[in-house]
Order: C-alpha cells, then sequence, then structure tokens
C-alpha cells in the first residue's frame, strides 16, 4: 500500500517526523520534508498540526510519554514500596541511557526539542514526581518510610531531584562512566535509607 493510500494519521504524521528529525536534524528538518516523507502535501500535515512548533511539541510529548508509560507501570505495581522505588529509578535510568546509547543522533535532537518545549518537559516531570510521590504515600501507608508530612510530593521531588545525574539529559556522558552502575546503586541505597521508617 502505498503511503497516499493509507489514511492519514497524527500518529504516522509523528512517525514520519521522527524519521525526518533523525535523518536532518531539528534545525533543517521541516514540514515540507515530513509530507514528502508521507507523500502528502504539508496541508495535510498542517490539518492534523497547525504549526511547526505544534508539530514539535506533539512529538517530543511522544517521546517523553514512551517513559513514562514505562514508569507507571512499575508506580502502580503492588509489591513493597522500597522495591518499587528501586525499580522506578532504575527503569528512569535504563531508559534514558538505553534512548542515549541507541540513537545518540536523535537523542541529541530531542534534547534540543526538548529545550524549546519547556511545557512538554515540565509537565512529564510534574508526571514522574506524581509516580514517586505515589510509592512514597505507600511506603508510608506500609509504614516502611517515615512520614515526610500529610503531601509526599516535596520529598519526591527531592527523591528525583537527587537523582537527577541518572535521568537528566545534561549528564549523558557520565553515563558511560565504567562505575556509573556503581555510582547510582550508592545513590539510590542513600535515598532509601533516607526514607525508610
Amino acid at each position: 500500500m502505498s503511503p497516499t493510500s493509507e489514511t492519514l494519521t497524527a500518529e504516522r504524521i509523528l512517525e514520519a517526523t521522527e524519521e525526518v528529525l533523525r535523518r536532518h536534524g531539528p534545525a533543517k528538518a521541516t514540514v515540507v520534508d515530513v509530507a514528502r516523507a508521507l507523500g502528502v502535501s504539508h496541508g495535510s500535515v498542517y490539518r492534523h498540526f497547525r504549526t511547526k512548533a505544534v508539530l514539535r511539541e506533539a512529538v517530543t510529548k511522544r517521546w517523553l510519554d514512551r517513559t513514562t508509560a514505562t514508569l507507571t507501570a512499575i508506580a502502580d505495581e503492588d509489591s513493597a514500596p522500597e522495591t518499587r522505588l528501586r525499580a522506578w529509578l532504575t527503569a528512569l535510568f535504563d531508559a534514558k541511557r538505553r534512548k542515549a546509547g541507541d540513537d545518540p543522533e536523535l537523542f541529541a535532537t530531542y534534547q534540543v526539542l526538548a529545550d524549546e518545549n519547556g511545557e512538554a518537559v515540565g509537565t512529564h516531570i510534574t508526571e514522574l514526581t506524581d509516580q514517586l510521590a505515589r510509592i512514597i504515600e505507600s511506603g508510608v501507608t506500609t509504614g516502611t518510610f517515615a512520614s515526610p508530612g500529610p503531601d509526599p510530593t516535596p520529598t519526591a521531588r527531592a527523591v528525583f531531584h537527587a537523582t537527577a545525574r541518572f535521568h537528566d539529559p545534561s549528564y549523558a556522558p557520565t553515563w558511560l562512566q565504567p562505575d556509573i552502575e556503581a555510582q547510582f546503586e550508592a545513590v539510590v541505597d542513600l535515598v532509601a535509607r533516607g526514607l525508610r521508617a
């Protein structure tokens, strides 16, 4: 089936946009390039995404949402809170390292897009912090973690910031250090000890 005979959907446009960004980079990729890759007019793309900025934000959100979905499953597991916390932090670190290592060009592209789309990144961080807060609250409820007060969100933010070296893309070059796993485990152990009741 040719691209023009398939139904043009937002998802197909986002997939094509990601491929165009991989090929051309964020500075040179255009909506016309995306349309050409799909075999449609650029007007067809604009019917789904009214501006290039909206399209780029949607691609950024889609990229971030892949990580959020994996972490949501862990946050909502019915397992011991500390086990869940460790699994969640490990999955976040693994997801970021995989993105940086498997496709460095696309990772660099997304760093540029993330800088452009602060709202999408802010929403992503809020979602992740909310997941951590649920894990911490569960730990308080079971007596595993000490109560951080009536709202676990500030503690969740502190955990997120304390582990930033292992998920903030600006630290990606350090993720190749030979002892990075040991560094990560040391920080996670420290965080877990600090949360225990």
